[in-house]
């Protein structure tokens, strides 16, 4: 049990396993198998360090017991280890190792002593029913066992392993990928008996200390990867393969020595499911009403289990879970992911390998890449994207000097593949690879001075978009709408959709339009329908909102993959536009917040095409988005950047689209604004209507009656201090909270960050608490001056 994690909602879980089984020790009448022997975090490297130090401040915010610790320190706790090959490490004497046996005994007979409750053992499951109406709603009816069924409406898959082969009759896929994992046993080593374990990253290994012998385990480059597991070895082991496991066995001998003299007591090699972005995968899954996932979690079930389950126990009984669960929950995945088993094993694959790797906010993953591509990306490519992946999808990230291309997985070698003889977008990444500013921060931020001072594009084709239409469109739209969206045909609403806590689902805008109104670029319709459109992780709710409207008369369209958006910001941007469509673009002729459709004639192919154009930005600047069919994307961006070069248009990435959103002031759906946060928390109150119910709507209502305990607010250091989020906030000296989302303000050359300020004492919070109090931000153990503001220190042009 390893607490400290570079994830607040890791931390929650972790803490809420860890009290299951404390108070079932101390609680009842069985042994949980808990020993609480501490845990060391050994860095072989200064930058190793640093990252000890950068959780050293988040596990100070959730209050861990920890402590940095230098060689000597160390070796004192662990007289065993060999000084020379560590600098440091951090130590957490409340962490320890649960017995899964004793657990799961524990566990079984508690549940036995509820009256409600009923276990039964060595049941095979032969398959899952399913009601299918014919309308495309599928509900979980029942399960068939080999004792007979059991009739339900809810069935949760914690079938490990084999979670993606029980599920696959049903015509549903899991990325869950089966691979052999291992540890072994040494034989005793005397001094061992009650010291820590340890997790050595740079060595990709850990020890667990089992009397006074070590369990070895790690996680290797070339792991074997299963096709599927028999159904009959729930309980079977393999042999180990030594050829994969000898690198473990080297390290631990280069840091405890006496591990060489020992022989091996016994080995242990099972199957164990993998996933791509090594988290469980949780939660309901939208395409069979009434199954629930809770599998697939990449060796550390134990640890997570119990919050995990907790959680889907919350998911299950109230409809949503009181922590933010996106990076646990199915629906991080798109369906195409979630169906495509070769994009699921490269990406299972380097998270395997890359486990124990250090977690740095703008790392990539190398697998599983080029899995979706836009009409621009080739262009784009050509003239220096260096390209990033959001949810399959690859947009540009910065432009760099020279073209760059993303390539094939190599799996490092292994495998009878070779090793990318291009490791340019390799290089490039290791830029990232740093707790300072990026060795790209001085190119992200010209990108950005482009935009502020002239204009800028970007593609944000990859966003999610869909229409919604139909004789309730309007009735749906108000369900799953906060804002008011009783405007004018052609209006562009700013909006969050809510869940039954209050918490942001998702943040999105919604054209208006009526029938009759011009919509060339989307589905016919009569009546009125409505285009949504999400970006990043906040669309992911959109794949979503066919079931949260099912009961509504309506048709979801989904147009993702058949219109691309090319965003123009900036001031000059109205002037890159009329020159561009020959319109009077100035707010006498179209509003802020207002779209319209204009036709324009390709110079090169003559062909005529229409574009839907709204005037919207969420930089700080006068901008505009441009909504277009996708095979009519290139002819649309080679003709703005024609037209705009005089006015200096310049191609920028989503690394400056943050940084500007940031200093400004806008939400970012997944950092500071979540599943867990309400729109009255996160300054958002503005975009809830307080006539009509809507989902979440009563929640909304009490908080605005009653108050809040915590409260979206932004601070800035004048010091050049790079922020990447989990950085600790302190008001008099008094932890209030750690920032969301940290940025660097190009044009006000300061660090900017976003924290949840709540009163230490549990009590509501208001604005005079929050003005008085003097601020600091602690980065890599030092604390900076801050400044605490309510709204953005950018105030725009």
């Amino acid at each position: 049990m390893w607490r400290i994690r570079p994830s607040d909602t890791d931390i929650q879980l972790l803490n809420r396993s860890r009290d299951t089984v404390l108070d079932i020790r101390e609680n009842t009448e069985y042994d949980p198998g808990w020993i609480q022997n501490g845990g060391i975090f050994i860095a072989r490297t200064k930058k190793r360090l640093d990252e000890y130090i950068r959780l050293s401040t988040i596990a100070k915010v959730f209050d861990i017991e920890h402590s940095m610790l230098s060689t000597e320190e160390t070796l004192n706790i662990f007289p065993l280890l060999n000084p020379k090959t560590f600098v440091g490490s951090l130590y957490s004497p409340g962490d320890g190792i649960i017995d899964p046996t004793s657990l799961c005994n524990a566990l079984t007979k508690l549940a036995k002593k509820n009256d409600n409750s009923k276990v039964i053992e060595n049941c095979e499951v032969q398959r899952i029913l399913v009601d299918r109406n014919g309308r495309g709603v599928n509900r979980i009816t029942g399960v068939e066992t080999e004792d007979g069924v059991i009739q339900t409406n809810t069935v949760v898959n914690a079938t490990g392993v084999w979670g993606r082969d029980l599920i696959e009759p049903l015509g549903i896929t899991l990325p869950v990928v089966p691979m052999k994992h291992s540890y072994i046993v040494s034989e005793q080593i005397k001094g061992l008996r009650g010291l820590p374990n340890i997790r050595d990253h740079d060595a990709s290994i850990a020890f667990r200390i089992q009397g006074e012998s070590v369990c070895l385990g790690g996680y290797e480059k070339n792991p074997i990867i299963l096709d599927q597991v028999s159904t009959d070895s729930s309980f079977s082991l393999y042999d180990l393969d030594w050829s994969t496991f000898d690198a473990h066995v080297d390290g631990a001998v280069e840091l405890l020595p006496a591990f060489a003299s020992v022989g091996i007591k016994c080995t242990v090699c099972g199957p164990e499911s993998f996933t791509p972005d090594h988290k469980p995968m949780l939660g309901p899954d939208s395409r069979l009403i009434g199954l629930f996932h809770n599998c697939g979690y990449n060796s550390a079930g134990m640890m997570f289990g119990g919050g995990c389950s907790e959680q889907l126990a919350e998911w299950i009984v109230h409809g949503q879970p009181e922590f933010d669960m996106f990076n646990f929950d199915v629906k991080r995945f798109t369906s195409a992911q979630l169906s495509n088993k070769k994009w699921a094993v490269e990406r299972s694959h380097e998270s395997y390998a890359e486990n124990y790797a250090m977690v740095f906010r703008n790392a990539q993953p190398l697998a599983g890449r080029n899995f979706r591509k836009d009409s621009l990306h080739d262009v784009l490519s050509s003239q220096g994207a260096i390209m990033e992946e959001c949810h399959g999808y690859e947009r540009p990230a910065f432009f760099y000097k020279e073209k760059t291309i993303v390539q094939p997985y190599d799996w490092y070698g292994f495998y009878e593949h070779n090793l990318n003889s291009d490791r340019k977008y390799l290089q490039i990444l290791k830029g990232d690879e740093k707790y300072e500013f990026s060795d790209h921060h001085e190119l992200i931020g010209k990108e950005a001075m482009s935009c502020r001072e002239t204009a800028a594009i970007f593609n944000q084709s990859s966003y999610s978009k869909l229409f919604v239409y139909g004789p309730d469109a309007r009735q749906a739209m108000q369900w799953i709408s906060s804002a008011d969206i009783e405007k004018p045909s052609n209006s562009v609403v700013y909006s969050c959709a809510l869940n039954n806590r209050g918490g942001v689902e998702s943040i999105f805008t919604i054209t208006i339009l009526d029938d009759g109104d011009e919509n060339s670029i989307g589905p016919k319709f009569q009546g009125q329908g409505f285009y949504i459109v999400a970006g990043g992780p906040a669309g992911t709710y959109l794949s979503q909102i066919g079931n949260e409207i099912s009961k509504f008369n309506v048709h979801v369209h989904d147009v993702t993959e058949e219109i691309g958006i090319i965003s123009v910001q900036g001031p000059n941007s109205q002037k890159v536009l009329e020159s561009l469509s020959g319109l009077d673009l100035s707010d006498q002729n179209l509003e802020p917040f207002k779209s319209m459709e204009i036709e324009f004639i390709d110079a090169d192919s003559k062909e005529t095409f229409f574009i839907r154009l709204l005037k919207i930005g969420f930089v700080g600047e006068l901008g505009y988005e441009l909504h277009v069919k996708r095979r009519n994307c290139l002819p649309l961006y080679k003709a703005i950047m024609n037209v705009g070069l005089p006015f200096g248009l310049k191609n920028a990435g989503f690394r400056a689209l943050r940084s500007l959103s940031c200093e400004k002031g806008y939400n970012s759906w997944g950092y500071d604004l979540r599943s867990d946060d309400t729109p009255i928390e996160s300054s958002l109150e503005s975009i809830c209507r307080k006539n009509g119910k809507y989902k979440g709507s009563k929640v909304i209502e009490k908080q605005r009656a009653e108050g809040v305990y915590k409260r979206l607010a932004y601070l800035s250091i004048d010091a050049p201090v790079p922020l990447w989020g989990l950085e600790g906030v302190y008001r008099n000296g008094e932890n209030v909270g750690h920032l969301r989302q940290g940025e660097f303000g190009f044009s006000i050359n300061k660090s900017i960050g976003k924290s949840y300020i709540s009163c230490p004492n549990g009590r509501h919070i208001d604005n005079n608490y929050l003005r008085n109090g003097e601020y600091e931000v602690e980065v890599l153990g030092q604390r900076h001056k801050a400044e605490l503001q309510f709204i953005t220190p950018f105030m725009g042009s």
